[in-house]
């Protein structure tokens, strides 16, 4: 084998190992992003922990704490007008849930809108054609409340009457999406 060839397969080598590493880290930053346990999927939240209190304006006017919907059954959904992702799953979470409980006094869901103008989410909402409404985010400071800064939206906290979390969700996941509906349903009986 010539030297040049060995050269060659060498710096293949070397750049297919990186290459590898790349695509695994970026996996892995997507997925788990600076996860202290694994499978966390970057929330600095757990389930069963009372969820982190917050005030938002939402992109009609209106002011929202979350301490003031105890003894509703509350979902959280962080999102973002750029997120691929999220324009998947809204439409799913206006049918299947916001839909079938919107009209129930016991029932809250609420958009958060990571780090956007109103006019923004406003738009947001329209191209997705969803009527549940959206938080303004700013500085997505509620964001972090719940995940790591650069965990990354398309994400779901499931809080149950007391105040306490019961689901978190990661990305659109058919399963995981059907498993939270079906924990909706079970928590509005």
């Amino acid at each position: 084998m010539s030297m040049k060839t060995t050269k060659l397969k060498i710096a293949f080598g070397v750049f297919f190992a990186i290459a590898l590493l790349c695509v695994a880290g970026y996996a892995g930053f997507y997925y788990t992003a600076g996860d202290s346990e694994p499978g966390d999927r970057g929330y600095i939240v757990r389930v069963g922990d009372e969820a982190p209190d917050f005030e938002v304006e939402l992109a009609d006017g209106r002011m929202v704490r979350l301490s003031d919907m105890r003894g509703k059954v509350v979902l959280l959904q962080f999102t973002a007008s750029w997120c691929s992702v999220c324009r998947r799953e809204m439409p799913h979470i206006e049918r299947e849930i916001w839909q079938k409980y919107k009209t129930r006094e016991d029932f809250f869901l609420m958009g958060l809108d990571y780090d956007e103008s109103r006019e923004t989410a406003l738009r947001f909402a329209e191209s997705t054609g969803i009527t549940y409404p959206l938080g303004l985010d700013a500085g997505a400071a509620v964001f972090r409340k719940y995940a790591l800064p650069d965990a990354g939206v398309t994400r779901n906290v499931l809080i149950d009457r007391d105040g306490r979390i019961v689901m978190l969700t990661r990305l659109f996941d058919e399963n995981e999406f059907a498993q939270l509906v079906q924990q909706v349903d079970r928590l509005m009986q």
